[in-house]
């Protein structure tokens, strides 16, 4: 099994990057993958860095031992920069860019990766620009981003762009069922419910409490009957997006306070140290703004997953003929595109759109579910863009 094989429906990008790993007088020295969420760009960018590094592996042994360090991100010639933060920080860039002025020590390329790479100010991309203007022969940049459109045009004009289509249900819960050994016919429905993202798939598939998260925002949704209604609604929603916030990263925070407390010669349960306080509050200042981004990430699956539901009535009611992104719920689906007309649900599809962008510009998630949900129950007409 490659690293390549985590990857599905991408046939021609992993041949073009497959073609650019084995001829290095083709090589370009600076990459941009860009594709919808769950798409697999940071997989992919994975797997083109496994093959970079190993490059003509004498023994099938070291090709391997090559893929299980990149899989730790412990490869001597592999930087990644990935964050759970609203934005990256330009100190970060600065170091990246500092590390890719040395030779690779024992591949043929220094692979740096930088994951969603569009959550990076001017300021910031322009630190990378210099880096990608004059890169050193054997330093390959590989970045990632929905859309070439999120990053400035003079990073767009210096790197090769691989686009990524959307996997369709068929292909992601085939690879669920492959590579997790999800049973099909949940791993069809998690392919289905998650529009083919795949790691949110893969959560579906695997974790039975956010798939009752998911259940009870269609629910809420759908008995919203009046403006105080939606009030409530709202600030459930609030608190499901919360929890999942919370069940997504406490996991990893455990790990990684354990990992420091481990780090600092501290044994579980002993009290800390007074001089060495300081290396845990830099972890807990760090994992509280990843606990933000977190939160945010958590109300836009929300709202991608009203989006579906809106959608779904629609179609019903247009009588389309096409297959339900939530087929689970087709009854209740049904009533309500029988309660309603297609120019209400229009109208709640562009709310939904709207409450994105006011929570994306810090508008209090509340409110901005609160007027979500007043308009997708046809409580008031489609509220206008903020100015």
């Amino acid at each position: 099994m490659t690293a390549w094989d985590d990857l599905t429906g991408q046939e021609a990008a992993i041949a073009a990057l497959q073609d650019a790993a084995a001829d290095p007088e083709a090589m370009t020295h600076s990459w941009l993958i860009t594709g919808p969420p769950g798409s697999g760009r940071s997989n992919l960018a994975f797997a083109f860095a496994t093959a970079l590094l190993q490059g003509s592996a004498p023994s099938e042994a070291e090709a391997q031992r090559t893929a299980a360090q990149v899989a730790a991100r412990t490869h001597p010639d592999l930087a990644v920069l990935a964050t759970d933060r609203v934005i990256i920080a330009i100190e970060e860039v600065r170091q990246l860019v500092a590390q890719s002025q040395f030779s690779p020590s024992v591949a043929p390329y220094r692979v740096i990766v930088i994951e969603d790479a569009d959550r990076m100010t001017e300021r910031t991309s322009n630190v990378l620009l210099k880096a990608l203007e004059e890169p050193p022969p054997r330093t390959v940049w590989i970045l990632c981003a929905p859309s070439a459109a999120d990053l400035i045009p003079t990073i767009r004009s210096r790197v090769r762009t691989v686009r990524l289509r959307v996997p369709s249900v068929a292909e992601v819960a085939a690879l669920l069922v492959r590579r997790d050994g999800v049973e099909p016919v949940l791993a069809e429905r998690a392919a289905r419910e998650s529009q083919t993202h795949i790691g949110m798939a893969l959560r579906l598939a695997t974790d039975a409490e956010a798939r009752e998260r998911r259940s009870r925002t269609l629910e809420l949704a759908l008995g919203v009957q009046s403006v105080s209604g939606a009030v409530l609604a709202a600030e459930r929603l609030v608190a499901i997006a919360t929890d999942d916030a919370k069940a997504f990263t406490a996991e990893r925070e455990e790990e990684e306070r354990a990992a420091a407390l481990r780090s600092l010669g501290i044994e579980p349960g002993a009290s800390v140290p007074m001089g060495l306080r300081a290396s845990l509050k830099a972890l807990e200042e760090d994992q509280k703004r990843r606990a933000t981004r977190s939160v945010r990430d958590g109300l836009d699956r929300v709202l991608v997953d009203l989006m579906s539901l809106y959608r779904d009535v629609l179609l019903l009611q247009l009588g389309a003929g096409v297959e339900l992104v939530n087929e689970a719920i087709r009854g209740e689906l049904e009533s309500a595109a029988r309660a309603g007309h297609p120019e209400q649900s229009l109208a709640a599809l562009d709310a939904v759109a709207l409450a994105r962008r006011r929570i994306e510009g810090n508008t209090p998630p509340a409110l901005a579910l609160e007027a979500m949900l007043i308009t997708a129950s046809g409580r008031v007409p489609a509220l206008g863009s903020p100015s």
